[in-house]
Formats: structure tokens, C-alpha cells, sequence
């Protein structure tokens, strides 16, 4: 799908405020309300635009310890990859989870309330997980930049 400037415009500050208005966007891009709504609609049927959140407080609901966890498996077969993404899935402390290059297989980013709560999870939920062969952690001491924003 080619996306023109008014598309790209639409995008940032869709990622800025998502809760704005048709009519505010109309104002802000010169459209009518009727051409941001379909604009909008058609981002949305070509994936461009996969869904809405509320971004949330991590203090506030007490899941301020961010750990991002290394994992390497012990054997690089479809099964092994296949059943360890369906099981890391699944935890819900795991609220990112990449394939990468290097050292190690996997990078997971994992939100819980503290260390007691890190290592609960590590002992009764990761390590648990048939086919890790190992794991290296690291612990966020400050979050200097976060944005859920794609520069466009």
C-alpha cells in the first residue's frame, strides 16, 4: 500500500492521540470529516493501523521492575523454536518477545513487580520451558526513552 503525505501526517498524530476526534483531524490535515474517516478506515482494512490501546502507568499497577532476559535454546530445530514461542506466549509477564541474531536466541522484555516476583517467574515459569539451553538478565535501573511511536 503506497501512503501519501497526508496519510503520514494522519498516522503521527493518530500515534500522539488516538482518542482525537474526525473533526479535530479534519482541522489539523484540511480534509472534510468524511475523508479522514475513510482515510482512517482504510488504514485500518490494509493493516497499516493493527489496533488501539491505552498505555498504562507501569508504577501504577505495580509492574515497575523491567527485566529483558537472553535465552538461548538448546537446539535450533523448527519443533524447539516453534513450541518455545507458544509457550513464552503465554506468560504474561513476557510483553515482548523477539527472534534475533547473535549470542543468543531470543530477547524477551519482561514486566513484574519486583525482584522476589522476577525470580518466581525465572524459577516456576521460564526455566520451565522444555529446550532453553540458557538465560542471561538484565535489570532496567532507569528508563531514559520509551515511545510506542513509529517516526514517519
Amino acid at each position: 500500500m503506497h501512503l501519501d503525505q497526508t496519510d503520514m501526517k494522519l498516522l503521527g498524530f493518530l500515534q500522539g492521540d488516538s482518542k482525537q476526534t474526525n473533526k479535530e483531524l479534519s482541522i489539523k490535515l484540511n480534509l472534510s470529516v468524511t475523508a479522514v474517516y475513510e482515510r482512517i478506515k482504510k488504514l485500518e482494512r490494509e493493516g497499516v493501523i493493527s489496533g488501539y490501546v491505552a498505555l498504562v502507568d507501569k508504577a501504577v499497577v505495580n509492574k515497575d521492575f523491567v527485566a529483558f532476559c537472553h535465552i538461548k535454546l538448546v537446539k535450533h530445530s523448527q519443533e524447539y523454536v516453534v513450541k518455545f514461542e507458544q509457550e513464552v506466549a503465554n506468560l504474561m509477564e513476557v510483553v515482548e518477545c523477539y527472534h534475533i541474531s547473535g549470542d543468543y536466541d531470543y530477547l524477551l522484555k519482561v514486566l513484574v513487580s519486583d525482584m522476589e516476583a522476577f525470580r518466581e517467574f525465572m524459577v516456576n515459569k521460564l526455566t520451565s520451558i522444555n529446550h532453553i539451553g540458557s538465560t542471561h538478565s538484565m535489570f532496567v535501573i532507569n528508563e531514559v526513552k520509551h515511545t510506542t511511536a513509529i517516526n514517519i
